[in-house]
């Protein structure tokens, strides 16, 4: 036995609100799964808002030239 799709949890439907309440799942299923699921544009380091942070200091040779290249 396999379980039902739907299940009604509160109230008594008709089977002409059950027949809408399907097509509507079926139709918001199908619309969802036609969407092409692409990875996010990758921002360069200009806008990435984490660079607005300032980093912490790290005192030593060269560390002003390091303090002004991306992480």
């Amino acid at each position: 036995m396999t379980e039902p799709l739907l299940r009604v949890v509160r109230g008594n439907p008709d089977e002409f609100e059950l027949a809408a309440l399907t097509a509507v799942v079926a139709a918001a299923a199908s619309t969802w799964a036609a969407v092409p699921r692409e990875k996010p544009a990758r921002t360069s380091w200009w806008g990435d808002r984490s660079m607005a942070v300032r980093r912490p200091l790290h005192p030593g040779e060269g560390a002003w030239r390091a303090s002004a290249l991306p992480r």
